[in-house]
């Protein structure tokens, strides 16, 4: 089993990528997925690197483009009753953070088996792949 140059296998340090993105967010995947890049000379872990990113990112801009339409929700809500007006914008709402959760679930779903299916050193195919082919 080859080893990163941390001492851990590849495998490992691929899997807990996608761990990381679930559970510590952007910020450590960054830090991590920056020393893989940097260091390390393995082109699947490499690849993993950049899709847990790809993915990570993917799913934060799909998040705020969601946001978008809730805030756009509390504008307009605050248009009418600057006018005293009346709207009722809560089947709106509710269907914005049911959509918010779909979305959170989702990515839950997605990281953990491209987790599991690092730690196998095999791949699951998701729409990220083109753009991470395209700059790996």
């Amino acid at each position: 089993m080859e080893k990163t140059k941390l001492g851990i296998s590849i495998s490992l340090l691929g899997g807990g990528m996608y761990f990381i993105g679930l559970i510590g967010g952007l910020v450590p995947l960054l830090i991590v997925a920056g020393y893989v890049m940097i260091v390390e000379e393995n082109q699947w872990l490499r690849r993993v690197a950049v899709k847990a990113v790809a993915v990570v990112l993917m799913f934060g801009v799909l998040s705020q483009v969601v946001s978008l339409f809730s805030d756009s929700s509390s504008f307009l809500g605050n248009l009418v009753h600057l006018f005293d007006g009346t709207i009722n914008l809560l089947t709106y709402n509710r269907i914005i953070t049911l959509v918010n959760v779909a979305i959170s679930f989702l990515r839950t779903v997605i990281l953990l088996i491209l987790g599991f299916k690092a730690l196998k050193m095999s791949d699951l195919g998701v729409p990220v792949d083109g753009v991470v082919n395209k700059n790996i």
